[in-house]
Formats: C-alpha cells, structure tokens, sequence
C-alpha cells in the first residue's frame, strides 16, 4: 500500500534528524597547535569598525548579525597565569571551531575603547536556520489568516479605546498567519516571500543560542563539556547576548533597521503612555513568548484589579461616610459612657488602669474597615479572584493560538550543570542502553533530605523572628503603658491619638518589615545554593525546584506576622485574675476593645507599601546607577562612535532569574489583596496603582537598562497558575476567619438580634445601644494576684472593679469568671458564619468555573481551522505529489513491459 512505502521514508527523516541533533558539536578540533593564532579560522581575521554605530551587520553590510561573543584577549592581560590563560584560548579555538562546523559564519572585532575586549559577531546563513528550525520545531507561516476579527459590540465606545491602544500607524499590526512546524523538504508550501525576512530576528537569535548552548567544546574522561552558559561562567566568555536593533532614543539611520527598540520606548516604556494598552505583539516579537506572556498576565491582572479597586474604594468610603452612625464608637466616646468605664490593666504591675475613651479615635478609624460593606467586600474578592483565574486561562488560550504556542514542541536538554556530574553508568529500563547519571537513587533522597531540611531550618527561623517580635511588642507595650498615658482622664493631647497600643503596632510593624527583608534578601542566595546542590536535569525542572522553595519561604515570610495579628493576638489572654503568659514570663497581649482588626490593617500597609518602595529601588535604582557609573568611566561622547555590540556590552544583563523575581513579586502581592482583604478593602487600590507603575517600570528597565534577552517559547505562566489557584482557595477562608474572629463583627449582630431584647437585653427593639456595656465583663479588683497587679500609683479614684474584654459573668455570680451565654452564642455564630461563607463562595466558584470554559469557541474555530490548513496544504498536497511521481512510474513501468514483449520483428 501507499502508507507502507512512505512509512520507511518518514522513519529514515526521523533518524536523521535525531542523529543531526545527537551528534550537535560531536566535532572537536584535534590539533590546536596548527593554527597560528586565535582567529586564524575565520573569515575575516580582524577589522576595523566601519564607523556606523547601529549597524547590525557584518563588515560586508550583508550578514546578519544574530549573536555576539565577547572576551578578554588573553596576550594583551595582566596576568602572569600564563597556563590558565592558554587553557582558556584552547577552549575557546575548539568552541569556535566547532560553530564554524556547525554552518555558523564568526567575525571578530576589537572594542573601540578596550582594545583587550574582542567581540565575536555571531551570523546564521539560510541553510543552518532552516535546519534548526526544523529541528527545533518552530512553527512558520503557511498563509495570511482568513479568518475575520470579530467586530466590536460596543461600537460607542470606539472612540474610547482608539485613545488607550496604541497607535496603529505607528505600530502596525502584526499580520495574522496560519502557522505549522517548518519542514525543509516543504518549503514550497510555506508562506516565504523574503528569505530575509521570514525568519524575524528574535527566531534568528532563538535558534542560534540553541547552537551555542549544544557545541562542545571538551571531552574529558568521557565527560562532555558544552555550552555557551558554561564558557561564560567560567570566565572563558565574558558575555553572549542578542543585540537591540537600535538606541531607544531616537531612530536608526539604517533603512533596514525595524527601530522595534525605539518604538517599544516610546509607545510602551515611556511614561506619557501610561495610560495605553501594551502592544503585546511587539513585545512578543522583540523579547520572545516567555517576556510577552509575563506581560500580558501582568496587564490582564492589573485590568481585573480596577474592578476590585473601585469595589473596595466604595465599601471603604460606605464606612468612612457612616462612621458617624457607628453606635458603638459613639460609647466609647461618650463622656457618660466610654469616659466612665474603667479598663483594667494589659500587662502586669507597671501597666495602669485606663479609660475606655481614649481608645476614641482608634475606634472611629475601626468604624471605617470593621463595618458590613467590609463583608460584602470579602464576598466580592472570593468571586472576583475565581473570576480572574478563569478568564486568564481564556485569554492564555487566544495567545497560545496569536503566538504559535499550542502544540509546543520543546525536547528540553538538561542543563550543563548537570551533565558534568554525570559519572555514574545505569541501564536505561526504557531505552535499555548505557546512559550517564549524576548521582544514584540513594544519593538523589540523600540531596532532596539535605535541600528540604535547608528549608525547614529557615523556616523556623522565620517562625523565631515571629516570636522575637511578640516579645518586643510585649516588653514594649510595657514601656508605653508606663510613659505615655499622663493621665486616666485621657485628655493629653499625645494619648488622644498615639496610644500605648497604636505606639506599639506602628513599631513593631517597621520592624518586621524590616527584618522580612533581611531575611528574604538572605534567603535569596540560599535557595539558589540549595536548587544548585539538588542539581535539578533541565531549566524547567530548575525553575520549579527554585518556585517552590521561594514562594514557600517568602509566603511564611511575609503573612506570618498577618496571621499572628489575625487569628492568635488577643484569643488566648485568660482575665485579668488568670492571665496566660508566654515563656512563662510575658503575659499575652490584647486586642483593642474594638479587635485587632485596625493593627492588622496598619501591618498590611506597611508591608506592601515599604515592599513595592524597596522592589522599586531595587529594580531601577540599582541598574540605572551601575549604568551611570559605566557611562561616566567611559569617554564623553563615545556613543557616537561605539557600535551597537559594544554598547549593549556595557549595558546590565538581566540574568536567568530575572523573571522569576518579577512573577514572584506580583505572586505575594496578589497575596496580600486576596488573603487579608477583608481587613483592608484599599489594598486592591494599592496594588492597582503600584502594577500601573509596575508596568512602565519593567517596561523602561528592558528597553534602556538591560541587554536584550534571548526570546524564549513559552505556553502559559508555569508554576504559578497552580499557586494562585492555591491562594484563591485559601483565601475564602482566611477572610471568613478574620471576619468571624479578628473583627466585632459577629459579636455586634449577636447582640443587635439577640442580646438587645428580651429575654436577655432590656431594649424593646433591634438596637445597638448598650452593646459596648454588654460585651465587657467586670473584674473585682480585691481578686487581683500579686503578680498581674496593676499600677498601685494609677488615679483609681473610688472605683473597686475594672472593665475587660471578654464574655465571662461577674463576680458574686455562682459561675463567676467563667464564660457566659453570650459567649456560646457568639462561638455559635462564627463558626456558622465560617460554614455558611465558604460553602456560599465555593459554591459560587464551582459554578464559575464550570460555566466558564477554559478555551473560546472563537479561538477553537481558529485551532480547527489551522489544524484543516495544515492538513490540506502539506500532508495532501504532498500526497498528490507523491501519487502524481507513482503514476508516472507506473507508466514508465508498462511502457517499458510493453516493450520488452513486442516481438523482435516489430
């Protein structure tokens, strides 16, 4: 049959290409000693610059120049390590050799203002990028897309999204094409109008550094050693980067240049187009899938968090415009009320006793964020985050489609780090061949024990600076108590808003903030040190080991305190006659009369604020500054003459992690809006404004700071889709719980529909007079034990009994100091609540989640259709091709039988 004479084809194709990419920079050169000089193998030896600083081309003007090399000239160092010096030049003559095998065309160069420095322009020709990119599988265009856009349905509104897009007759859109993986022997089929231009420079750039980082150059004890990363590590290179194609200032006075840099500063960088949506196509083109598809997450995020923002403002300004209607701060400052109850001491015998009223304005401030618009909020952010979550995965559907990502084939090779460790021989079950592992099974758990123990060791490390700052709030609280209140009237002027409380949160917060950062900064070296020793295969594998350790560092890291605040101060402190000490030394602290719902706000801002403030400073300050530095060491005015290799040489290098820091900073900061949002509805607002920044600001730092990255594929997010989702769930959770715990919340509408009434309240309707007298206990102050005595120097006047925070009966009752009524209703009720809400929102998200598929219908039309294309254009035609050949050699065939049995005669 047909398909049995072209199965033996196919399969010979696929041995070939998998001998080609086995034996990628097998050649090693065999005698170095030959060669006259370093540079004796190319073509041309060295040439002077020509003088135009944004050429991207050979000295000939015609070759493309798709990668740069650069090194220090080992004859012109000075350096007596003449031995170390040669190794490295044979090193690197066996390297470049080896690309020269390989169909890479070199060029060398002198620095303008270094003459050690040498630069290695790096050329593709025609031929070797249609062989990789086979290959490497990228998908190339067959035809124009015919498939219409979808008109817009809000055609009004047109004129509104003209003036936030950008300008389409200066970035012109990108034109839309049916893609299929590129197949040397099918060229014909593919949409090629300009050899030039089909392979665009960042697929150029791609397939050149997946050369370089498979050479060899070095066998040793049957040991291969390759790869550019590796020569760049040891010192053998000094730097291999992509060039930009021009300054982001101005515009290249070369013609062919596509002035893609500058266009990226000035639409996308710059700061006067804040405003505008981000041209994701370019940034595509330019910086590769992985760059384009962190910014597309990061402005979809940044789009959904102006709907939360402007929920959370409302809810916050809701509060803020009934604070006035809030009856129970109004008893705390009334005179007659808060100003007459007599609150018992927080600590043991330096603390004083205290009125209630000069809690007045910490109770105001509560009133704004402790009010039911926060509850509605935290309902909100449970289906917005679910909402969020489902709609990203459609508009990563539509990308993958855009960019040519959804069947991505990528045969990751393992990293160079870890094929140097491998000694050990062990029979694949698999393949049932010898293959090199570094380290057996037993050393493998051995590694993961050592690396998890790592972790955990820090952990409670984190954990141990939790408790050093209970500690310090409880030895502070102390001081404070003793230093600030001057008077029990509360009419000082400082103890009206500066009380030992507030005093103490303030502080302690910018110290754990502080020390998060200490530590964090730490801990950064250490997870790279711990990943490095697991010695993970491949990149991939690399990034997740690192994703996790990180995100489960920075996560203890940066909520521990919040969740101390949140769900432990104030819930175990016993009454005053049996208070419950830490260590057996510091008594436990106490919330507010109102919760510790206010501190808990107070630490969420500091840490998010001093976070984004702290990243902003690393992030462009530092790489700004370094630059300066290199610029000002540098001659004035040598940017006219230097080329364009030699000025991204001296920009910084971004550094493989560098994404994985962008992704894990805006990971904790959704974090923080979706954990604790229901303490502080202005987070989402926060967050909004620092993304918008955000944007720009990385926006700005790719284009002008640092060199241009290698573009890498990528089809979606990574590790990080799974852990938001895992935050999502946790969420609901732990805003359930602050509500029912940290908040009054519940509390209140206990006694709004129960207490204010009878049979247990006196009132004759729902109300919530009395509610501050009703939900604090009384303490004799007789039963005080010596240790937790108050101040015997306080102004207590005539008053035998104290005030306190808890639901316990009175003493004289038969069950004095133990947990009332009110006390089991309130339990009741926020567990209830807790049940209620979760089952409510993850109700919800189930729905959502179901209702909402993962792929559009368009984007599945899209899928289909280019799936049909690829069919009837390659496998089809070459089927008619491979019939039509067939049928001429049938007839060849019988033509020729046909004479072989006509008689001699005729």
């Amino acid at each position: 049959s047909l398909g049995d004479r072209v199965r033996p084809c196919l399969q010979k194709k696929k041995k070939e290409k998998e001998d080609l990419l086995e034996n990628l920079g097998q050649t090693i050169v065999p005698d170095l000693g030959s060669l006259e000089s370093q540079h004796d193998f190319r073509t041309p030896e060295f040439e002077e610059f020509n003088g135009k600083p944004d050429s991207l081309f050979f000295n000939d003007g015609r070759r493309r120049i798709d990668f740069v090399l650069v090194y220090e000239d080992e004859s012109r160092k000075e350096t007596n390590k003449k031995g170390t010096n040669e190794k490295q030049r044979r090193k690197r003559q066996a390297y470049e050799s080896n690309l020269i095998c390989h169909g890479l065309q070199l060029e060398a160069t002198r620095s303008v203002l270094d003459d050690k420095l040498v630069f290695v322009k790096v050329h593709a020709p025609w031929e070797v990028l249609c062989t990789y990119a086979e290959i490497m599988h990228i998908k190339l265009p067959l035809k124009p897309n015919d498939l219409k856009n979808r008109s817009s349905a809000f055609g009004t509104l047109n004129w509104f999204t003209k003036v936030l897009s950008v300008d389409e007759s200066i970035i012109k859109p990108e034109q839309e094409f049916f893609t299929a993986p590129f197949e040397k022997n099918r060229m014909n089929d593919f949409y090629i109008v300009d050899r030039d231009a089909f392979f665009n420079p960042a697929t150029r750039s791609r397939i050149v550094y997946f050369i370089l980082s498979r050479v060899k150059y070095q066998v040793i004890n049957n040991v291969s050693k390759f790869g550019i990363n590796r020569l760049v590590n040891s010192g053998i290179y000094k730097a291999a980067f992509p060039l930009h194609d021009c300054k982001f200032r101005r515009q290249s006075e070369d013609p062919s240049c596509p002035n893609e840099r500058y266009l990226l500063y000035r639409e996308w960088a710059h700061p006067r187009s804040i405003y505008k949506k981000q041209p994701l196509d370019l940034i595509r083109k330019y910086y590769g899938e992985k760059i384009g598809i962190y910014f597309a997450w990061l402005g979809y995020y940044t789009q959904m968090l102006l709907l939360a923002a402007v929920v959370g403002v409302a809810c916050f300004l809701y509060g803020y415009l009934n604070q006035d209607n809030c009856t129970w701060s109004k008893e705390v400052c009334h005179p007659d009320i808060g100003g007459k109850i007599i609150m018992c001491p927080q600590c043991d015998r330096l603390c004083p006793f205290w009125k209630l009223n000069i809690t007045c304005e910490s109770s105001k401030k509560l009133c704004i964020f402790d009010s039911f618009g926060t509850l509605v909020f935290a309902v909100f952010m449970g289906v917005w985050v679910t909402l969020f979550l489902e709609f990203w995965k459609r508009r990563q559907a539509e990308l993958e489609y855009e960019w040519d990502t959804v069947e991505l084939q990528q045969e990751e090779q393992a990293r160079p780090e870890y094929e140097a460790r491998c000694t050990h021989v062990v029979i694949n079950e698999i393949t049932q061949e010898e293959e090199r592992i570094p380290f057996t099974a037993w050393g493998k758990c051995i590694r993961i024990t050592l690396c998890a123990s790592a972790v955990f060791f820090w952990i409670l490390l984190i954990i141990a600076s939790v408790i050093g700052i209970i500690v310090y709030r409880l030895s502070v609280f102390i001081v404070f108590s003793a230093k600030l209140p001057k008077n029990i009237n509360g009419t000082d002027p400082i103890q009206k808003y500066l009380t030992p409380q507030t005093a103490t949160s303030i502080t302690a917060s910018i110290i754990s903030f502080i020390i998060i950062m200490i530590l964090n900064t730490i801990y950064e070296k250490v997870a790279i040190m711990i990943t490095n020793f697991e010695l993970p295969r491949t990149q991939t594998d690399y990034e997740n080991s690192l994703t996790m350790k990180m995100f489960l560092f920075q996560f203890v890291n940066y909520y521990s305190s919040c969740f101390y605040i949140a769900f432990f101060k104030g819930k175990f402190v016993g009454y005053p006659g049996d208070p419950v000490y830490w260590l057996g030394k510091y008594r436990n602290e106490e919330c507010d009369p109102g919760g510790c719902l206010l501190e808990l706000t107070t630490q969420l801002t500091i840490i998010m604020g001093g976070k984004a403030i702290w990243n902003n400073i690393q992030e462009v300050l530092l790489p700004w500054i370094m630059n300066l530095i290199g610029r000002f060491h540098r001659v004035s005015g040598s940017e006219k003459i230097t080329p364009r290799w030699e000025q991204d040489y001296h920009l910084q290098p971004m550094g493989k992690l560098g994404l994985f820091y962008e992704y894990l900073e805006m990971i904790i900061q959704f974090g923080f809006v979706t954990l604790f949002v229901a303490s502080f509805p202005l987070a989402p607002l926060l967050a909004l404004v620092n993304n918008i920044l955000e944007i720009r600001v990385d926006a700005w730092k790719l284009t002008t700071q640092f060199r241009r990255l290698v573009p890498e594929k990528a089809q979606d997010i990574g590790a990080w889709q799974p852990i938001m989702q895992g935050i999502a769930i946790l969420a609901v959770v732990t805003n359930a719980m602050i509500i029912a715990f940290t908040s009054d919340m519940i509390p209140r509408l206990v006694y709004y529909w129960s207490f204010s009434v009878p049979p247990y309240g006196d009132h004759t309707s729902y109300t919530m007079e009395g509610y501050i007298n009703n939900t604090l206990s009384i303490f004799k102050v007789a039963d005080f034990k010596n240790k937790s005595k108050g101040n015997p120097y306080s102004d207590l006047g005539n008053h035998t009994t104290c005030r306190y925070r808890d639901f316990r009966y009175p003493p004289g009752h038969p069950q004095e100091y133990k947990h009332n009524i009110y006390y089991w209703h309130v339990i009741a009720a926020k567990l209830a609540f807790i049940i209620v809400m979760e089952h409510v929102i993850y109700s919800v998200k189930f729905f959502i989640s179901y209702a909402i598929p993962d792929v559009s219908k368009r984007t599945k039309s899209k899928i289909q259709r280019e799936k049909y294309l690829t069919q009837k254009l390659l496998h089809e035609n070459h089927l008619k091709d491979m019939t039509k050949n067939m049928g001429v050699i049938a007839e060849r065939m019988i033509e020729a039988v046909d004479n072989n049995l006509r008689p001699k005669s005729e």
